[in-house]
């Protein structure tokens, strides 16, 4: 068992989400956790730490490995109430961009 800690550009709830969506797909994971104040994704399990970071690095973020070791299960102090991350940040939402007809030009339309 390997514990895996990445630093991941999360600014917002649906990049929290797309992150984990990501890492729990791969084979081999046993826990995700996710610290979206101190941007930080911690995986633990015998997933190799490149896939980990190339698969991260296909949802557009940011990755850097901190730090890759075994797992030492030490008990953990409960998380403390952290302030909710935004819905959304410019990052993650869509811009439309549209123009008019030119000469026989049909619309078009980029989402």
């Amino acid at each position: 068992m390997k514990k895996i800690v990445m630093k991941v550009s999360i600014n917002c709830s649906k990049c929290k989400t797309l992150v984990l969506k990501a890492v729990t797909k791969l084979e081999g994971i046993n826990s995700v956790a996710v610290d979206g104040e101190k941007g930080t994704v911690t995986v633990v399990g015998e997933a190799d730490p490149v896939e980990v970071t190339c698969r991260l690095r296909k949802t557009g973020k940011a990755v850097e490995i901190v730090s890759v070791g075994p797992n030492n299960k030490a008990p953990e102090k409960p998380p403390e109430p952290s302030k909710p991350l935004p819905h959304c940040c410019n990052d993650c939402q869509l811009v439309a961009v549209g123009f008019g007809p030119y000469d026989d030009v049909r619309f078009c339309s980029i989402l």
